[in-house]
């Protein structure tokens, strides 16, 4: 499979300058691609096929005066922004035909210069490299200082160049990661799991242990509420207002990392303990729009669910996602009896069947597992427990004869 390894670039002065200049380059190529396809869409023409908006767009644009510049950059760079027009143009219209899962996708659109995310690839026919000192070498941009947290598996295939929102330039290489190799690094284990998602512990498991919910953004709160403010007071367009909108982004960048850290740890730790995991398919977007919605994207159970996700297929890990409406909070985990709604500040109940104290997390946890289908000892026979007597005051008609009732 396929995964992308990012790492943090410090480009000198010169190189942010090359940057900014490519960045702008694939902007103009993609509006020109999008422009090309309107005009052609308004007029009642065919949609121009890639080989011909390369050749308007890039070869014959370069000789213009209008366009000379383009030449500046590599010529990788412009290609690859008219094959991201290209697939965004593709995903739209299978979005339409509804042969693309996922939420509707609109018409793409032209980008901006003051856009603050920007970004460019290089593929292997661009001839960039890793010098022998560790340096990213980029054609026409230079050798540029990567921080390397850790080192890459095998030889990338493409390197994407990343401006984020907050100033900050990364590197993220795609990498075709080895099964063999992966099997081996994952330690052998028999053991399952279950996960109960939540807002006052982000995850209880179904052994019993409950992991707090950190709450970066509630932390970060009065932080960016000053940096928000300063912002608010700023003239719009001047030079103060673009410090003060660092300041914000920086902010919000440090919450998104920090939990984004969170999430990677956790998911790391449960795919190398568990051989099966099983979680509830939560309904995120319904969630987010209720009372709970800054709590809700403050969990970041999506990230950490599409975490698992991908962990465990690299791993070679099975991973359960159950139904949203499986009642894993009404139902005991000892006899199986569904015991009804319940709201939300009833964190512990009783089972008026079995008469089981459970904790609501933790039951649920249980549930998860069981509904997973990877509940089963060790010899493979399930836990899930059989048929219980009913209690004495359930059986019959609650003590009345079942002989003659019309009586």
């Amino acid at each position: 499979m396929q995964l992308r390894y990012t790492f943090r670039l410090y480009p000198d002065a010169g190189q942010q300058v090359a940057l900014a200049r490519a960045f702008g380059c694939a902007r103009v190529v993609f509006n020109d691609c999008v422009r090309a396809r309107e005009d052609a869409r308004r007029a009642g023409r065919p949609f121009p096929t890639a080989g011909e908006l390369s050749t308007r767009l890039i070869t014959e644009a370069k000789r213009t005066v209008e366009r000379s510049w383009l030449c500046e950059v590599s010529a990788v760079v412009l290609q690859q922004s008219l094959r991201d027009a290209e697939t965004a143009y593709r995903n739209f219209f299978a979005s339409l035909k509804g042969t693309r899962k996922g939420p509707k996708l609109g018409a793409p659109r032209f980008k901006s210069r003051k856009d603050t995310r920007q970004s460019i690839r290089f593929t292997a026919n661009a001839r960039w490299n890793i010098t022998d000192t560790g340096r990213l070498n980029l054609p026409k941009i230079g050798a540029v200082k990567v921080k390397w947290s850790r080192t890459l598996p095998a030889t990338p295939t493409s390197v994407t160049v990343v401006k984020d929102s907050a100033g900050r330039f990364f590197a993220s290489f795609v990498i075709d990661t080895d099964p063999a190799a992966d099997a081996a690094r994952m330690p052998e284990s028999d053991q399952s799991i279950g996960i109960d998602l939540g807002l006052t512990h982000f995850a209880v498991l179904s052994t019993g242990e409950k992991i707090d919910s950190p709450r970066f953004l509630r932390r970060a709160e009065k932080k960016l509420k000053k940096a928000q403010k300063d912002l608010s007071r700023k003239q719009k367009g001047s030079k103060n207002r673009e410090k003060s909108r660092l300041k914000v982004a920086r902010a919000h960048a440090q919450v998104t990392d920090a939990r984004k850290e969170f999430h990677h740890q956790l998911s790391t730790r449960l795919i190398s303990e568990n051989q099966g995991i099983a979680v509830e398919d939560l309904s995120v977007a319904g969630l987010a729009r209720t009372w709970l919605a800054k709590s809700v994207h403050d969990a970041g159970w999506t990230a950490f669910v599409t975490m698992l996700e991908y962990k465990a297929e690299r791993y070679g890990r099975t991973l359960v996602k159950i139904g949203r409406y499986e009642p894993t909070s009404q139902v005991c985990s000892t006899c199986g009896v569904k015991d009804g709604p319940k709201p939300l500040h009833i964190r512990e109940w009783t089972c008026t069947a079995c008469g089981t104290l459970h904790d609501r997390d933790h039951n649920a946890a249980l549930n998860v597992k069981q509904a997973a289908g990877l509940a089963v000892t060790a010899c493979g026979a399930p836990v899930r427990p059989g048929a219980i007597p009913a209690q004495r005051e359930e059986t019959g008609s609650h003590g009345f004869p079942t002989a003659n009732r019309a009586a």
